[in-house]
C-alpha cells in the first residue's frame, strides 16, 4: 500500500511539474512573441536585411554564398536561437556577430523578419534599371597616360577582393599590391563585399570589380580610382571580359539574368533571361554560374547553375546564343586550357567535370572529378609533355582528394589525397607546387597544401592560420599569395621554393586574390606559348 501510495503521489508531483513546465513554456513563447511584435513596431526589418544579411544570404531570401533565410527554411527554429546566432556570429564561417552592431530590438525585428517571409518571387532589374544606376566618378579624358606610381609591369600587381568584417562598410573594398614589393599601391572601396577582379587584356589600365550585391566598377589602375560603376542585379558574382576588351557579360543569381555590357562605359547592351529545360526534363529558372572571355574567339560562354546548360554568346549583331544541353546538374565554375578552346566546368551534384569544345560546341567528355567538384580560377601544367587539369571538391566527403585529369587525353590521371575539402588550386610555370586551401570547418582550414607537380604528391602543409584560403602566385611565379580570411586579417605571402614567409600585409577579410598577370596566360600554371595547339 505504501509502495502505491508512494507511486501515486510521485505520479501527481510530476503531473504538475509537467504542468507547470508546460504554463511556464508558453508563458516564455507568449512573451516572447510580444516581445518579438513590440520590437518590430518602428523598425523597417526588410532595410535590416538589406542592409545587414543579403549580400551573403540573397535578397530574395533564396540564399548566395550563404544558406537560404525564409520562412520554409526556418521553420520550427527556436527564435532565442536564431537571435543567439545573429547577436555572436557562426563559428567558422563569414558571418561575423552582429552584438553591438544590431540592438536587442533591431535583432528581435530581424528574426521575426526572417521567419515570417518567404522565399521571394524572381524580383525585376531591368535594362532601364541598370542604366539608371550607372554613375560616373571621373572625367576619364583628363586621366594621366601612365601609371602616377614606380611599378616594372602592371603584370606585377596583385588584386584582392577584401570583404570587410560584415560584408559591407569601409573594410569592403579591392586593394591592389606591388608583388614585387608586397606593399600597397592602392585601394576601391566598393561599399559591399568585393567578389571578383577582372582585367582588360587589350588595355592593361582597366581593372573590374564586382561585388556580392552585383555592383561593377570600371578602375584606373594607372591612379587607382574607380571611373564608373553600374548595377547590374541584387547578388551573383559572375563576371568575364571579351577576348578585345571591348565587352564585359556579368550574371546574377538574384534575378535569374545576364547582361552585355561596353566595356569603355558600362552602358548596358543586351539582357537574357536564364532558363532553359534541365538534365532531368524539367523548364526552370536559372542562376548565373561562371561567364568567361576566352583568348580563342569572339565569344563569351555562360553557365545556367540550375538547368545543366552552357551558353556559348557569340559577340556579333544581336548576340546570338548557341546552347550546349545536358552539360550537367549544378553548374559553377569553370577553366580554359588549349588557347581557350577547351573548357572544363564542374558539375556539382554529378560528382564531374564537364569538357566543351567550344569551337564545335559540344561537349567531349564528363570525367571523374570527387564528390562537389570546384575550379576556382582553374590551375593546369605542363609535365613531361603532358598538359595536366587540377580540380579541387568543395564538399564534405568519405575521401578528400584533388583530381588531375590529363587536358589533351580527357582522362583522369590521379585522385591525390588532401586533408579535407578544397576550394581553390593555384599553379605557375615557374613554381614546383599546385597550391590548394583547405576549406574544413576545423583547424585544418589554417592550412594550405603543397602538391609536387612531378610526383602529384603532398609534399609540405603550410599552417597559414586564420581560414586560408584563394592562393595565386604572382605574375612571374617568385611569390606565393594567400588570404587568412574570416578568422584572420591578413595577406601572407610565401617564397614559391623555399616555402618561407616573406611578408604579411593586413587586411579587413580578405578573400579572392587576382595577378594582372592572368591576362596573358589564362590559365594559371601554363604561359602562353603553353597552352597546347
Amino acid at each position: 500500500m505504501k509502495i502505491i501510495k508512494k507511486t501515486i503521489n510521485q505520479t501527481i508531483l510530476s503531473s504538475a511539474i509537467s504542468l507547470l513546465l508546460t504554463a511556464s513554456n508558453l508563458y516564455a513563447a507568449d512573451h516572447e512573441a510580444k516581445d518579438t511584435q513590440k520590437a518590430h513596431e518602428g523598425v523597417n526589418a526588410h532595410k535590416l536585411f538589406e542592409e545587414n544579411c543579403a549580400s551573403c544570404h540573397g535578397s530574395d531570401h533564396g540564399g548566395f554564398i550563404a544558406p537560404a533565410l525564409n520562412a520554409a527554411t526556418l521553420k520550427g527554429r527556436s527564435p532565442t536561437a536564431l537571435r543567439t546566432i545573429i547577436m555572436t556570429g557562426s563559428f567558422d564561417t563569414l558571418m561575423p556577430p552582429f552584438y553591438g552592431k544590431l540592438s536587442d530590438t533591431e535583432i528581435r525585428a530581424l528574426v521575426q523578419h526572417l521567419q515570417t517571409t518567404p522565399k521571394l518571387p524572381n524580383p525585376a532589374w531591368t535594362i532601364n534599371d541598370m542604366k539608371a544606376s550607372l554613375k560616373i566618378y571621373a572625367d576619364e579624358s583628363k586621366l594621366p597616360t601612365k601609371p602616377t606610381y614606380q611599378l616594372g609591369s602592371l603584370d606585377d600587381l596583385i588584386g584582392v577582393a577584401a570583404r570587410g568584417k560584415y560584408g559591407r562598410g569601409e573594410g569592403s573594398k579591392a586593394v591592389f599590391i606591388n608583388s614585387k614589393t608586397h606593399q600597397k599601391i592602392g585601394e576601391i572601396k566598393t561599399g559591399t563585399a568585393a567578389h571578383i577582379i577582372d582585367y582588360n587584356p587589350v588595355n592593361q589600365r582597366w581593372a573590374y570589380i564586382k561585388t556580392d550585391t552585383a555592383e561593377i566598377f570600371k578602375v584606373d589602375l594607372y591612379t587607382m580610382q574607380a571611373v564608373r560603376s553600374i548595377k547590374t542585379g541584387y547578388n551573383g558574382p559572375g563576371l568575364g571580359v571579351s577576348r578585345d576588351g571591348k565587352y564585359i557579360m556579368a550574371g546574377s543569381f538574384v534575378p535569374h539574368n545576364a547582361v552585355i555590357l561596353d566595356a569603355n562605359t558600362l552602358e548596358p547592351l543586351k539582357t537574357f533571361e536564364l532558363e532553359g529545360v534541365d538534365p532531368d526534363g524539367k523548364m526552370v529558372s536559372s542562376d548565373s554560374g561562371m561567364i568567361i572571355g576566352t583568348p580563342f574567339a569572339d565569344i563569351f560562354a555562360i553557365a545556367l547553375e540550375n538547368a545543366g546548360q552552357v551558353w556559348v554568346v557569340d559577340l556579333k549583331g544581336d548576340f546570338p546564343v548557341t546552347k550546349i544541353t545536358d552539360v550537367g546538374r549544378h553548374l559553377h565554375d569553370a577553366f580554359l586550357t588549349h588557347k581557350g578552346r577547351k573548357l572544363m566546368i564542374a558539375a556539382y551534384d554529378d560528382s564531374k567535370v564537364t569538357a566543351i569544345d567550344l569551337q564545335e560546341r559540344k561537349i567531349i567528355k564528363k570525367l571523374d572529378a570527387g564528390c562537389v567538384p570546384h575550379l576556382g580560377g582553374g590551375a593546369a601544367v605542363k609535365v613531361d609533355g603532358r598538359t595536366l587539369g587540377f580540380g579541387t571538391n568543395f564538399g564534405s566527403c568519405d575521401k578528400t582528394v584533388v583530381s588531375v585529369w590529363d587536358l589533351d587525353k580527357m582522362e583522369v590521371v590521379k585522385q591525390i589525397p588532401v586533408l579535407g575539402g578544397t576550394e581553390s588550386p593555384a599553379a605557375h610555370a615557374n613554381a614546383p607546387y599546385v597550391a590548394v586551401d583547405i576549406i574544413s570547418k576545423d583547424r585544418r582550414a589554417r592550412a594550405v597544401q603543397l602538391i609536387d607537380k612531378k610526383t602529384l604528391e603532398v609534399v609540405k602543409t603550410l599552417d597559414v592560420g586564420g581560414h586560408a584560403y584563394f592562393p595565386e602566385y604572382s605574375a612571374d611565379g617568385k611569390f606565393l599569395y594567400i588570404s587568412a580570411g574570416y578568422s584572420g586579417d591578413e595577406v601572407v605571402v610565401y617564397d614559391s621554393v623555399s616555402l618561407k614567409k616573406v611578408a604579411s600585409i593586413p587586411m579587413e577579410s580578405p578573400a579572392g586574390i587576382f595577378s594582372h598577370g592572368r591576362v596573358k596566360y589564362m590559365t594559371r600554371g601554363l604561359l602562353p606559348d603553353e597552352m597546347v595547339k
